[in-house]
């Protein structure tokens, strides 16, 4: 599992370095006002519809599906049920996006109720939302292909699309005087970087021998069970969406910046989300599903020591990004974004949310492992049941934060919501013996290093007198860069050294 998470990992750490670039630019352009507002709600938009009927609750039912056709009928009933959902999918989007292209404004209205007949962001966001939407389209077809290759365990091309679209923004960007406005550059990148995605991934599946293709949509055995476990698997994902756009709805009522200021700390936040967590999850994903179809009590074995191995790992990543978030989150925004029309003003915002979003952070990590655990075993209900709960504390605490902390109450709310939800699953799974506990030394080893870094974090007023001392006064953008590359390494190389004799406890055990 260590070299697939590597894999993955990496070309998700490419794509968010690629992605950084992008909001650097981005930042500079639009900075953190109407304009940006606008795009922030394009782009929020389909990626609201894309959580709900695309990634999340598709992957959930599709690949044990799918992997349990692979496992007992062979490669060629699962290419044809591959080629089923694919013609499925593509009618129900082209239906929603003829949809969403009529009822643009409506759907701006319920997604941003603040935004005001008067409000400048609102008539821009309808304009760009409707470049924008078709981008949902392209990514079903993606997460479909993804989801194929994955089962296969070729995990290559899935993990490097994302790469197509931050190269696609970057250029649109760049070329910003080519297009009306600064909004419409990043809304045209965004559709131009599905597309390139979609094709990527339809020459990686013509080139394995599991391609799937259009065909006369049916209603056979296999897709009826799919649509069995996509009801469930919408709910969970319609019900996480509503956590995200109480998000939205309530920073609309908030000053101008509050959705910039959320969307630049969630960039920073969803780096380890992406590199480990979700790549933890896409590799356990066809593991759980393939372990749970062979039903062998050795298939069952393996399949433990696999949940112990991801959640070690989730422990051993999660707590460490959590300190350098909370001690050095301003100090990264200012790093990353503070430039041009991003000012200190919204590195404060941002900074003060993405210390909110740190809270969460090792809960959010356990998450993708837990749930795999559950979907992968065809199981949708029981984790709907936890996020239920978890959503409506989540919803409100943000009503409740968002008043007296604005941004920074709406990421509160996200944390305390996501360490409900995984300590529910992290307690059934152990009720169900599909993991077992982290081992004591292994957690004395984690906390004293975490501690340990919390100490380093104490420094950084210091270390930021003593850069801006070294560096001469026009190199003084890199001091926020060196302060930060400096405390996070010296934490980071800390850590590693305190967790160096647990190592053991993050591969696979022996039975």
């Amino acid at each position: 599992m260590l070299r697939r998470l590597g894999l993955i990992g990496g070309l998700t750490l490419l794509s968010r370095l690629l992605g950084f670039i992008r909001d650097l630019i981005m930042a500079g352009v639009l900075g953190a006002g109407p304009i940006a507002d606008a795009f922030m709600l394009a782009f929020r938009l389909p990626n609201h519809f894309r959580a709900i009927f695309a990634e999340g609750a598709f992957n959930a039912a599709f690949l044990p599906t799918y992997a349990a056709t692979l496992e007992k009928d062979g490669p060629d009933k699962a290419r044809h049920f591959g080629s089923q959902i694919l013609s499925w999918l593509m009618l129900a989007n082209l239906a929603l996006l003829v949809f969403a292209w009529v009822a643009t404004g409506t759907l701006i209205t319920l997604l941003a109720p603040g935004l005001g007949a008067e409000d400048p962001a609102r008539p821009m966001a309808i304009e760009l939302t409707r470049i924008t939407f078709p981008y949902l389209l392209c990514m079903s077809i993606v997460v479909l292909l993804s989801a194929v290759l994955n089962a296969e365990r070729r995990f290559a091309a899935a993990a490097a699309a994302p790469v197509l679209l931050n190269i696609a923004m970057i250029g649109t960007l760049l070329a910003v005087s080519q297009f009306p406005d600064a909004g419409s550059a990043a809304a045209w990148g965004v559709l131009a970087g599905g597309i390139a995605q979609v094709l990527l991934l339809t020459a990686a599946t013509f080139r394995s021998e599991f391609s799937v293709s259009f065909c006369l949509p049916k209603l056979d055995p296999g897709v009826r069970l799919f649509f069995r476990r996509l009801g469930p698997a919408l709910l969970a994902s319609g019900v996480v969406q509503i956590a995200i756009f109480a998000d939205t709805i309530l920073a609309s009522f908030l000053p101008s910046g509050a959705l910039s200021h959320l969307y630049y700390a969630d960039r920073l936040y969803q780096l380890p989300l992406g590199v480990i967590g979700i790549a933890l999850g896409t590799a356990l994903l066809p593991e759980v599903s393939r372990g749970a179809a062979a039903e062998t009590d050795e298939a069952r074995q393996k399949l433990r020591a696999t949940m112990d191995q991801a959640f070690n790992i989730c422990l051993a990543a999660g707590l460490p990004v959590a300190v350098l978030m909370a001690g050095l989150g301003e100090l990264a925004i200012a790093a990353f974004f503070q430039r041009g029309a991003f000012d200190a003003a919204a590195t404060a915002g941002a900074g003060a949310v993405l210390l909110a979003y740190s809270l969460g952070l090792p809960a959010a990590l356990a998450v993708r492992s837990l749930v795999a655990s559950f979907h992968g075993r065809g199981d949708m209900v029981t984790p709907l049941k936890i996020l239920a709960v978890a959503t409506l504390v989540n919803v409100a605490l943000k009503a409740t934060l968002s008043g007296p902390w604005e941004a920074a109450g709406l990421a509160a709310g996200t944390s305390a919501g996501v360490w409900i939800y995984a300590m529910g699953l992290y307690l059934t799974a152990r009720h169900r013996d599909y993991m077992g506990t982290p081992p004591a030394r292994l957690t004395v080893l984690l906390l004293t290093g975490t501690v340990l870094m919390a100490g380093l974090m104490l420094l950084q007023d210091q270390t930021l007198v003593l850069f801006s001392s070294l560096l001469p006064q026009s190199l003084g953008a890199l001091v926020p860069f060196a302060t930060l590359t400096l405390l996070a390494g010296a934490a980071l190389g800390l850590y590693a050294v305190m967790l160096y004799p647990a190592r053991g406890f993050l591969r696979r055990r022996r039975r």
